[in-house]
């Protein structure tokens, strides 16, 4: 960002819109001004590659020695490689922040690892989602006591995980869809959107941002598809009393407590959300309206996503939106227009629907990022 001020500030001078003691003057202002504890972007990366390829060569030797060990040296190695970690961010914490919490960081991740690496010592049969369960009070606890952005977002990704892994438990010995559980995973992840703010850009909030762009446009296609790849069965009454209000109240009140009274949005997602629960299954090929209802529910969500960028003023909404119409448009092609065709023409429409979308929706994409700027 330094550097494209600068830049910005000699093509001003260049151009004989600024002079030289002007840029002199706001030079030495932002050298006074600029905050001696704020890192760079290249020490943020390489402190968060080095965390990564820290913990990946930690567990990498711990899998490589892990038969040549007695029970009690594993379970001692398990217990060294969750508190080292803690206890260097300890130590780095009044020296390098970034590297504390980075250090911390993986000591979290480590215990998710300890977790069911001391499962297998004691060869415990127990619920397979209690582990996530337990991984997440850890991040939770890690947060409670850090309050750093990185336990937040372990405790954001691995709370909702344990809620899906329930369910996804639950309903495997009725054979049923897990339809609910990405349901309930995309609304949350609607709400960790909704997250930033004109006013609200903790890194915490833009941590559940970020995991919200990621996953957004995967969960959209599973839970659009999803049907097609589970088997039908019946799901209990009592699984649906417990399951459903946990996949919608859960989202929308966290929506309330991360944004107050706009959180009514976010209960308009909620229901475009619970409408897709009546689409149907396997819908009959003769019915043409019910094998386009997936396309059109995508669609006017992809649209709504757009028109919510719009209102709030984000761009990362926008962004979003614009993919997930091009998306919806590509997927439609590929399930019903392209395998009616020859495979000449379906080469040529391909190519030419590639080449219009492309134009069309970053040119839409451009003026309504435009519009948003310009009204900021």
């Amino acid at each position: 960002m330094t550097q494209s001020w600068q830049a910005s500030l000699e093509r001003w001078k260049s151009a004989g819109l600024v002079d030289a003691a002007t840029v002199e003057r706001i030079q030495a202002f932002e050298a006074s001004n600029e905050k001696p504890g704020q890192l760079r972007w290249p020490v943020l990366i390489a402190v968060g590659v080095g965390a990564l390829m820290l913990g990946a060569g930690v567990l990498l030797f711990v899998a490589a020695h892990w038969d040549d060990l007695s029970p009690t040296g594993r379970f001692s190695l398990v217990l060294l490689m969750v508190a080292v970690f803690h206890v260097a961010g300890a130590f780095a914490l009044s020296r390098f922040p970034a590297l504390a919490t980075a250090l911390h960081g993986i000591g979290t991740i480590s215990a998710g690892a300890g977790i069911f690496l001391s499962a297998q010592i004691f060869n415990l049969q127990e619920h397979w989602p209690g582990g996530i369960m337990l991984w997440a009070l850890a991040a939770w606890l890690g947060w409670w006591l850090l309050r750093d952005w990185v336990q937040a977002a372990l405790a954001g990704i691995l709370t909702p995980a344990w809620l899906a892994s329930e369910w996804i438990d639950a309903v495997g010995p009725y054979h049923a869809s897990a339809r609910w559980a990405f349901q309930g995973l995309l609304l949350l992840a609607l709400t960790y959107l909704s997250a930033l703010g004109a006013s609200q850009q903790s890194s915490m909030r833009r941590a559940l941002a970020w995991i919200a762009g990621i996953c957004l446009l995967p969960l959209a296609v599973m839970c659009a598809v999803n049907d097609a790849w589970w088997p039908n069965g019946k799901i209990p009454l009592r699984l649906y009393l417990i399951g459903v209000p946990i996949a919608l109240l859960g989202p929308l009140t966290l929506a309330w407590l991360l944004r107050g009274r706009d959180s009514w949005k976010n209960g308009v997602a909620a229901a475009w959300v619970l409408l897709a629960s009546l689409l149907p299954d396997r819908p009959d090929p003769s019915h043409v309206l019910a094998q386009l209802a997936p396309y059109a529910w995508c669609g006017v969500g992809a649209l709504g996503l757009i028109a919510w960028g719009l209102d709030e003023r984000r761009r990362e909404r926008i962004n979003l939106g614009i993919a997930g119409f091009g998306l919806t448009i590509l997927v439609f092609y590929f399930s019903e227009v392209m395998d009616k065709l020859g495979r000449s023409a379906s080469l040529i429409g391909l190519g030419l629907l590639f080449l219009l979308l492309a134009w069309f929706l970053e040119k839409t994409r451009r003026q309504l990022v435009a519009h948003v700027g310009g009204a900021a």
